[in-house]
């Protein structure tokens, strides 16, 4: 169960309309990564993103990708795992469904 401090530290990292495009996108339109076929994390690489990526699809510099991968990461909105230089990027879908259904309670019925 997200905490209060949590809920607004997600609110904030979306009110950046560069990190709620990169969320969006991410849930909607998975980016494209070659990887090894040997990769530990092929499990996870149906919704994975490289980096560099994401800062192509912006055209950002990785400096500042990063800057708000960072963000979302600490909001708990991402899991960012690293695979020999490349680091792949998820949508943490507990944490998602849990705001959704947060703000979903907002309206009454």
């Amino acid at each position: 169960m997200l905490t209060e401090d949590e809920k607004v530290k997600i609110f904030k990292a979306l009110g950046n309309g560069t990190r709620l495009a990169i969320l969006m996108n991410m849930l909607r339109k998975p980016y494209v990564c070659s990887v090894n076929e040997g990769s530990e994390l092929m499990d996870i690489l149906g919704q994975a993103a490289c980096v560099g990526s994401i800062a192509r699809e912006f055209n950002f510099t990785a400096p500042t990708i990063s800057r708000h991968l960072k963000e979302l990461r600490e909001a708990g909105l991402i899991i960012m795992y690293k695979e020999g230089n490349r680091i792949f990027v998820v949508p943490n879908n507990d944490v998602i469904r849990e705001i959704v259904e947060f703000t979903s309670g907002l309206i009454p019925r």
